[in-house]
């Protein structure tokens, strides 16, 4: 039994040979030996935007970075995602124009892009907005496509944040803070101050050693005055009232 060959009409070779042709799909290195972009893209996204709601919301990403050989190709891969989700809510009419639209820019799926990166911010915008964006990038992109290798832009990459002010230290890293040598004169004092506490120790010791308790004042008054009134030798000494005997004199210290 014999199986008779697949017949393939004229489009099917067509569409076989677009598929296969390295020029137009792109390297794994991403570059491009023939140009994948139309000469009237601009009408063709043209066309979109007359039958689109302009007010219709879409995200751009805000922050990529401004990389000159990159930049437009990312946007139009941001671009094309959005005409691939459009499609799938768009009517039949609509599908046809967005499809249009979407084959201007199909051919940066034939590059092998890394995931989109988490730092990447959108913002809001409208959908008239992201075809007129798809449009300069493609203007932008034209005279370079097939001059520059586009290898190192298959990963997106983000604006580097701006530099995160250093916290003010806490109380407890003090300890690692060098300290400023305190002045000339404030070590002078330091140095000073414990001779000058020892002599105004030194001083009041002495002085109150050298002062005789108020009792000793008081006797020592009266002796002298008893020395004073004394006789002399001839004289015979006082008579004490009977009973009474002299009272001693403390051995020492304040009576």
């Amino acid at each position: 039994m014999t199986v008779p060959a697949p017949a393939w009409s004229p489009t099917s070779l067509l569409l076989l040979l677009l598929l296969l042709s390295p020029g137009l799909r792109g390297t794994p290195d991403c570059s491009f030996a023939h140009s994948p972009i139309s000469s009237n893209f601009a009408v063709t996204i043209r066309k979109l935007s007359d039958y689109l709601l302009q007010d219709y919301p879409v995200t751009v990403a805000s922050n990529l970075q401004d990389e000159e050989l990159c930049r437009a190709l990312w946007r139009l891969v941001l671009a094309q995602r959005w005409l691939e989700r459009l499609k799938t809510v768009a009517g039949p009419q609509m599908q046809g124009l967005l499809e249009a639209v979407n084959t201007e820019v199909y051919f940066v799926t034939s590059c092998a892009f890394q995931p989109l990166p988490s730092c990447l911010r959108f913002v809001r915008t409208n959908i008239s907005h992201l075809l007129q964006d798809a449009s300069a990038q493609l203007l932008a992109l034209k005279p370079w496509i097939t001059r520059r290798n586009f290898s190192r832009c298959l990963e997106l990459q983000c604006q580097p944040e701006p530099s995160t002010p250093l916290p003010l230290r806490s109380p407890g890293a003090l300890g690692a803070t060098v300290l400023p040598a305190p002045a000339p004169h404030l070590l002078l004092v330091l140095l000073l101050l414990p001779s000058a506490l020892l002599l105004l120790v030194a001083a009041w010791c002495l002085r109150r050693r050298g002062t005789p308790c108020p009792g000793e004042r008081a006797r020592t008054l009266r002796s002298r005055g008893a020395e004073d009134a004394r006789p002399g030798p001839e004289a015979e000494p006082l008579a004490l009232p009977s009973g009474r005997r002299p009272r001693p004199a403390p051995a020492g210290g304040c009576a």
